[in-house]
């Protein structure tokens, strides 16, 4: 991997899932509530360090359970103080019950979600059935493809979390092992450019013994409506805020984000869709394969939620087949939760594409990049066939 570009210090080779705690750290978090699951857990680990040596002047919270830390995470972000978390898999899922307290009360935390296959059966590496068990919490979320990513993206989610236009909590994406545990070249902004690139979280309303206010009370049936109406419509909001906090990083510090990267689908006939580290892969495949002479490009996933329509649907415009990679399964239908999304979306559209749906590399399963030379080909003989609507699982042992 070649250094990546752009302001800030040398670039350091560091752990991911540490270089992502020193981005907290430069974001100067100030309650962090902890509790360890693989592949997270070497994220709390080190700013537990950071803590501990006073590098971080922060509150860390060992708690109980991950119900706990988000229940700790509400709290103190209610009190007013900039928090963080980390979760993974099983975690996750403890947790859920209070995620959609978090996004229903307005709070802008943000967690590292460290991807990891749900059990059972009994499994710590990667795939990303985690988080699209809680795609409708209500949280912004961004996918990383490099640590340079997870440690950008980091900063950027502070920024995004506490826009008085947003005020949601933020899901930083990133794969388990694949990503978190890899050793990368990671260019660190300065610590004065990133003050003040994100300024002190200052909210207008939080708890305060002075001023008493109540958070979460009983909504019943003549209000809940509303309450989750006004979430869904602060989420749909939140887009071009989410690419203005990118457009504002790339001035201060030189590297570029959007909403959907695409990369040579320039007169592709064939696009791949992805999310995740596996996109790297992918591009190197799309390389060889246009060498050969094959028609083919990729695009990928940033934002999650709320998802880019309009972006997307101009990144492919004009593709014949869309090969839509999804890392995860929907057990009793025959189709991805990503190319589910993705297919209702591209219905009503005049020239839509042929879309075919590839699910691979559950539970940490190799995702070499002949995989996806093998979807680009069958896609190509799907449609010499005029089959509309297939779903296949790839690299399965028959």
């Amino acid at each position: 991997m070649s250094a990546p570009k752009g302001k800030g210090t040398k670039p350091v080779g560091l752990e991911v899932s540490v270089a992502l705690a020193e981005a907290v750290k430069l974001a100067e978090a100030e309650v962090v509530a902890a509790y360890p699951i693989t592949p997270q857990t070497h994220i709390v680990e080190h700013l537990s360090e950071l803590v501990a040596n006073g590098e971080l002047n922060a509150e860390y919270v060992p708690v109980e359970s991950e119900q706990s830390a988000m229940s700790a995470c509400i709290g103190a972000a209610a009190a007013g103080a900039r928090t963080f978390t980390s979760t993974s898999s099983q975690g996750l899922l403890l947790m859920a019950e209070m995620l959609y307290i978090a996004s229903v009360l307005r709070l802008p935390i943000v967690m590292a979600m460290v991807n990891r296959a749900i059990s059972g059966p009994i499994n710590i590496w990667n795939d990303h059935s985690d988080t699209m068990s809680i795609r409708d919490c209500g949280w912004v979320q961004v996918f990383a493809e490099t640590g340079q990513e997870a440690v950008d993206l980091t900063i950027m989610a502070y920024r995004i979390a506490e826009d008085k236009g947003v005020m949601l909590p933020v899901i930083v994406n990133l794969d388990g092992f694949t990503l978190s545990h890899f050793i990368e070249p990671i260019v660190f902004p300065e610590a004065a450019a990133v003050k003040k690139f994100l300024p002190p979280y200052e909210t207008s309303h939080k708890m305060d013994i002075n001023k008493p206010v109540s958070f979460g009370a009983l909504g019943g049936p003549e209000i809940y409506t509303e309450a989750r109406r006004a979430l869904d419509l602060a989420l749909l909001a939140s887009k071009p805020r989410v690419q203005k906090v990118f457009d504002d990083f790339a001035k201060a510090f030189g590297r570029k984000y959007k909403l959907v990267e695409t990369y040579k689908t320039e007169g592709a006939e064939t696009i791949l869709v992805t999310m995740g580290a596996i996109s790297e892969t992918a591009m190197t495949a799309i390389d060889e394969m246009r060498e050969a002479g094959h028609k083919v490009g990729l695009v990928r996933l940033r934002l999650w939620r709320p998802f880019p329509v309009e972006e997307f649907r101009a990144a492919v415009a004009g593709a014949k087949n869309l090969a839509v990679v999804d890392r995860a399964m929907i057990l009793g239908f025959p189709e991805g939760p990503v190319a589910t999304e993705i297919r209702a979306l591209m219905y009503h559209e005049k020239q839509r594409p042929r879309m075919t749906n590839f699910v691979l590399g559950l539970g940490g399963r190799d995702v070499p990049r002949n995989h996806f030379k093998y979807i680009i080909e069958r896609v190509k003989e799907l449609g010499a066939s005029g089959r509309q609507g297939h779903y296949e699982m790839v690299g399965v042992l028959e």
